[in-house]
């Protein structure tokens, strides 16, 4: 994606998560990794409901600012899963409350925050590890992140996402479309399993093989 595309699409998709309750405030970041190998993030405690193309700001590979306000706290860690994943463009972290939530009211397990209870969470959004609390912006986050994305690879099982403690969701694909995507089935699967107060039945170990057959899932 060329520099001005990336600019206005990380506007359209701030105010849109922005709109429909995904972000508040100044929660959450957004930034795309460019054909040049640079990355576009939005700045620092900025509200991605009123983003500004020309505010964001523009980072080189190694994080060095090139342009724009002052980079979000949180471009080490898009740098780290940009450089651990070469498939991913583009990458989403938000405080989404049900995800926050459920973080403080205690995840299914460390290796998966929500059991697999409908056939888009395994298809669209699959495997989210949870990542224990550290401060926001703590370069260990950034190192931990990676550690599971390279685990992912090994076993055939790469991850799209992951769960900050108390902090919400860091999701990542290749556009930011389909980033998004992940990010809103997430969110509304963990509403949907605290609905059920945390007692949906998952999925059967045969039904689950069948969505793999299928649609090619990976869980």
């Amino acid at each position: 994606m060329i520099e001005s595309q990336a600019r206005a699409e990380i506007c359209r998709v701030g105010a849109s998560l922005y709109i429909r309750g995904y972000v508040h405030a100044s929660a959450g970041n957004i930034s795309i990794r460019l054909d040049d190998g640079n990355i576009l993030i939005t700045p620092t405690d900025a509200c991605l409901g009123n983003l500004v193309p020309h505010e964001l700001a523009l980072v080189n590979p190694n994080g060095e600012q090139i342009s724009g306000s002052p980079a979000s706290k949180t471009v080490l860690l898009h740098r780290s899963i940009y450089l651990a994943n070469t498939q991913a463009s583009c990458v989403i972290h938000t405080h989404a409350s049900h995800l926050v939530s459920l973080s403080i009211r205690g995840i299914w397990s460390e290796a998966d925050i929500l059991p697999p209870i409908t056939p888009y969470y395994i298809m669209k959004v699959g495997h989210i590890p949870f990542i224990k609390y550290r401060r926001p912006g703590d370069a260990e986050v950034a190192t931990m992140v990676v550690e599971y994305i390279t685990k992912g690879f090994k076993i055939a099982k790469p991850i799209r996402g992951v769960m900050l403690d108390r902090l919400g969701p860091v999701v990542w694909h290749q556009s930011p479309s389909s980033a998004s995507d992940v990010l809103e089935e997430l969110e509304e699967t963990a509403k949907l399993w605290l609905m059920s107060n945390c007692q949906a039945t998952p999925l059967s170990d045969v039904q689950i093989e069948e969505l793999r057959r299928l649609f090619g899932a990976i869980w």
